[in-house]
């Protein structure tokens, strides 16, 4: 039997494959930040510096407004794939018969549509408060519905939003401060195949997908956090700042509901397959996870040159590794059978490890009312090798390569806008989904493994409008 491997905290993380940062990230949350590659953190030019140092509002006069859309066209691409059922009654569990299906195609290639949203306000000389509405992250991912991986995952939808209230102190004309609120809702789907042909007599009998159930899984839940920041102008020219984004830990509960194999239950109650694949995937059942998305601490810089360059650089530092290891509750209890392994939890050891991302980018007032923007940036990926890669979530290193410009329409409104390509460095995943390979010896999995090439690339288009009333 070839047990369904659900897993709500594969469907979180690896959601975010198109996403176009390493790990959770969306990557962007402003336009103006886009258009230097996130390098300008800094600059608190407009109502966006709420996400990336919310200190910065003392800088803005009066109350400000930004709105942001950023179209995210992914291309995630898998070939040369391989997918192996392991042999029941045995443990360790010995790789069996191949799995019949596609080896090669796109995870995702649709077209990708992220708001965000700021207003900040200030009440006095000292003190500026403001609200941030973005998405963190934001994706789909579906391998084909035949693929030799899909006993792994098969699709996949994440969509987050974070509601982030904040208030900033000017403690002098160098020096100021924020600390902010975050709430964050999470939203996801999956759908998950199941082998259950290998409950037919002859244990294989199901190895050419025939038999194939699979099932509906949904989750959601609110996480909350905070953030802090601090900003320091040096001089005239110079400037400084710290951001800190707090950890947020979510207990995503959902339900699963599971669509089985016609062929299987075919023979009418009684029929000890039939029984046996419905006790195993049941109609509908609850699961959950708990996850925690990591926190990150940023340092970075603004500095003039002149009345028409500024510089701008950013080093990001993440805890990654907050994503070590997970665990998948389901509601309904499981029997522990010798020959399939089953128990009522499935286990990821992904294994991340903290990463950073350091970005540079420039800015160059072409006239009056048009300033030029460039960046470029490297981001590390947290996973560890190619035996910690997830399926759906083939990370890898990756560069960005940001254009982009600010034009001021008066003197009260403007629109940033900007373009980046995101090279992602070819990956390969080898997937163990084996009890024993998580070091269990009763888990609920798929029990198969399976290996795949990967190549990935992304181009984002954004466009903000800013206003100061």
């Amino acid at each position: 039997m070839k047990l369904k491997h659900v897993s709500l905290s594969v469907m979180m993380m690896g959601a975010t494959t198109v996403a176009m940062a390493s790990g959770y990230h969306f990557g962007t949350q402003s336009v103006s930040a886009q258009s230097t590659a996130n390098a300008s953190a800094a600059e608190a030019g407009n109502a966006s510096t709420i996400f990336y140092n919310a200190a910065g509002m003392t800088k803005l006069e009066g109350t400000n407004f930004s709105g942001a859309l950023n179209l995210v066209a992914p291309s995630v691409e898998y070939s040369n794939a391989t997918g192996n059922y392991t042999v029941p009654g045995s443990t360790p569990r010995p790789v069996g018969g191949a799995i019949a299906g596609a080896t090669s195609g796109k995870i995702t290639d649709d077209l990708i549509a992220v708001p965000q949203m700021y207003l900040t306000h200030q009440l006095n000389e000292k003190v500026t408060v403001g609200l941030g509405i973005y998405v963190p992250f934001a994706s789909e991912t579906e391998y084909q519905r035949d693929s030799v991986l899909r006993y792994n995952l098969n699709a996949t939808s994440l969509k987050t939003m974070d509601i982030n209230p904040t208030v900033a102190l000017k403690l002098n004309e160098q020096h100021s401060v924020a600390v902010g609120v975050v709430a964050q809702h999470a939203e996801a789907t999956l759908r998950q195949y199941a082998n259950h042909g290998a409950a037919v007599p002859g244990g294989l009998g199901g190895g050419n997908g025939t038999y194939d159930g699979y099932a509906d899984v949904d989750g959601k839940d609110w996480g909350f956090g905070y953030n802090l920041a601090w900003l320091w102008d040096i001089n005239d020219s110079t400037r400084v700042g710290v951001n800190y984004r707090s950890k947020v830990d979510h207990e995503l509960k959902g339900s699963a509901k599971w669509s089985r194999s016609t062929d299987v239950l075919a023979g009418g109650p009684g029929n000890a397959v039939a029984d046996l694949v419905k006790s195993l995937y049941p109609d509908s059942e609850d699961a959950s996870v708990k996850i925690t998305t990591p926190e990150s601490l940023s340092l970075h810089a603004m500095h003039k040159l002149d009345r028409k360059v500024t510089l701008f650089g950013d080093l990001t530092w993440t805890k990654h590794s907050r994503f070590d290891v997970a665990q998948l509750k389901y509601g309904t209890p499981k029997v522990s059978l010798p020959a399939v392994n089953q128990g009522d939890t499935t286990y990821l050891n992904p294994q991340w490890k903290d990463t950073y991302k350091i970005s540079l980018g420039g800015a160059y007032q072409y006239s009056e009312p048009l300033q030029l923007r460039a960046g470029i940036a490297f981001d590390k990926s947290p996973v560890p090798d190619d035996n910690h890669r997830l399926a759906t979530m083939p990370d890898n290193d990756r560069y960005w390569f940001s254009l982009g410009g600010k034009y001021d329409l008066n003197k009260q409104s403007s629109i940033d806008f900007a373009y980046s390509y995101i090279h992602i460095k070819d990956a390969k995943a080898n997937v163990d989904g084996r009890c024993t390979s998580q070091g269990q010896t009763v888990c609920v999995s798929s029990q198969t493994v399976g290996t795949a090439n990967y190549k990935a690339s992304a181009q984002i288009l954004g466009v903000q409008y800013n206003h100061r009333f």
